[in-house]
């Protein structure tokens, strides 16, 4: 599945990174610890965190994640928007939490 159609499933909002809208995700990963991201993370996930300065910018160009899902409409950081522009990083926003986030995108099989 593709970072877009989880936008049009999930209805999200598209806050920064809309050149990398056709990369595949894979799986998913929910956690705000970046060292525990770093370290469990997988290449092709959507990873949803209410983290939203910069460097989850950092650690999701270094793992290769398809998208940031911020949850709870937290508003991020102008400049962690700008360097997902740079990076080809999409950052999604939800009115869900968490929790009903992952329940919506395991029911579309990710």
């Amino acid at each position: 599945m593709k970072v877009k159609d989880i936008v049009d499933a999930l209805n999200l909002k598209v806050l920064a990174g809309e050149d990398g809208l056709e990369k595949e995700v894979k799986g998913v990963y929910t956690c705000d610890l970046l060292s525990w991201v770093m370290s469990h993370g997988k290449q092709n996930n959507a990873w949803i965190t209410v983290q939203i300065h910069p460097n989850i910018i950092a650690v999701a160009t270094l793992l290769e994640f398809s998208c940031v899902i911020i949850p709870e409409n937290i508003e991020v950081e102008e400049a962690t928007l700008n360097k997902a522009n740079v990076e080809n990083i999409p950052v999604l926003i939800s009115n869900q939490n968490a929790y009903e986030i992952c329940v919506e995108l395991n029911k579309l099989g990710v």
